[in-house]
């Protein structure tokens, strides 16, 4: 009893002589027979190749509309929209028809031998496109599932095995023109070791950077980053095994080297951006020769300030207290004395605490910085309840606003040279 395969074997030879036939029918005394021959064999040869495919196309997508209805959507879903299913359908139609190519051309050697050829570099092309495409489909589920930090490992593993795809698919297929053991190709690479080690250093530190960053979950595509190195600050958009692309601020993109990860300082200001919160940190300075106690006619003038009237007036009396039995009391150096300077970091102090655009919370400071060349930087560090660019430098700003004029009230001058800490 014959099996099935045979029984297949004899169809196409039988279908291969019924076209031989009908060539010798209608092109009895043509030099050029051969080839018409050769040409209508060839040309079933692809009509049988695109109706197969065309067929297991069909077939995926059945499966896909029935599956996509139950468990697993997003691993469906991903390899769906990756074209895995074209790829395998297409894979299989080559690998069937290339089992017809010697009953169909086996009046004529040559032919098949060519055909033979061509068919193996088909086979190795498909399955290429259909493990690239695979590895595609491990991307988009990942991202499908929105975990970021995975998949910047597994996009690091998925670009390596790309890149020693694209290095074994193309041995294979020399081998198969050549008609050439690919173990014998990919033996002779023992020797090239340094050199592909040298080639694909950025890559071997992209694969390390991409499992690092994965694993340590320090950043993420869609975080919010500074690179002090290459003064660039956006959000990453894409983390390659080679590269990280970034969109600046500006709507202009910058591309680093993934490897930079870990070998340059990042701010992340991602925690920041999901606190809601941002941070103040800038100093005015003032200059020296305007510092000075407090007297009357400027305690007069301050206690009307609402914010300090209580602060100003316990002081007031506790210095005049202390004072009261020293002698040369009149002397205002003598005993425990008030500043404008002093007086105004407590105004800047609580004019923070009542305003409405800084978060309670978070670390409030006005402090005194070391004195340089300039004057005595005061600087304002708090954080604004609100982290959007725009609405930050418009509360940062009102702030400022504020505290350079008031500054005025307390006879204090203000130097004109900025300085951001």
């Amino acid at each position: 009893m014959r099996d099935g395969k045979d029984e297949t074997v004899d169809l196409f030879i039988q279908i291969s002589d019924a076209m031989h036939q009908w060539v010798l029918a209608h092109f009895p005394n043509v030099w050029w027979r051969l080839w018409v021959d050769i040409a209508v064999e060839f040309l079933f040869l692809v009509l049988l190749l695109l109706t197969i495919d065309r067929i297991f196309k069909i077939i995926f997508r059945i499966f896909y509309f029935v599956l996509k209805k139950y468990s697993y959507k997003s691993l469906i879903k991903s390899l769906y929209e990756s074209k895995v299913t074209n790829s395998f359908a297409n894979f299989i139609a080559i690998g069937l028809t290339s089992e017809a190519v010697y009953s169909i051309f086996y009046k004529h050697p040559k032919s098949y031998a060519f055909l033979d050829t061509i068919f193996g570099l088909l086979q190795v092309a498909a399955f290429g496109i259909l493990y690239f495409r695979i590895l595609k489909s491990i991307e988009k589920y990942y991202y499908y599932k929105k975990d970021f930090y995975r998949i910047t490992t597994i996009r690091a593993i998925t670009q390596s095995l790309k890149l020693i795809g694209y290095i074994f698919f193309i041995f294979i297929g020399v081998s198969v023109i050549f008609h050439i053991k690919a173990g014998t190709i990919l033996g002779s690479l023992g020797a090239m070791t340094a050199v592909i080690l040298l080639i694909f250093r950025d890559t071997i530190l992209g694969f390390v950077t991409g499992i690092h960053v994965s694993t340590s979950k320090n950043l993420k595509v869609g975080d919010w980053i500074g690179i002090p190195k290459y003064n660039i600050e956006g959000t990453i958009e894409e983390i390659s095994l080679l590269t990280v692309k970034i969109l600046n601020f500006d709507k202009t993109v910058s591309t680093v080297p993934t490897y930079d990860l870990l070998s340059t300082e990042i701010k992340n200001y991602q925690l920041m951006s999901e606190t809601n919160t941002r941070r103040i940190k800038r100093a005015i300075i003032f200059n020296i020769k305007s510092f000075k106690f407090v007297d009357e006619q400027l305690y007069e003038r301050l206690s009307k300030i609402n914010l300090i009237q209580d602060y100003l007036q316990e002081k007031w009396q506790n210095v005049a207290r202390v004072k009261l039995g020293m002698p040369n009391n009149k002397e205002i150096i003598n005993g425990p004395q008030l500043t404008n300077i002093g007086t105004f970091r407590i105004y800047a102090l609580k004019y923070l605490v009542n305003n409405p655009n800084i978060d309670p919370s978070g670390t409030l400071l006005v402090r005194q910085l070391e004195i340089t060349t300039q004057g005595l930087p005061l600087e304002i560090y708090c954080f604004t309840n609100d982290s959007k660019w725009e609405r930050y430098e418009e509360i940062q700003a009102d702030i400022f606003d504020h505290l350079l004029v008031a500054a005025k009230e307390f006879d204090l001058e203000i130097m004109q040279v900025s300085v951001k800490i």
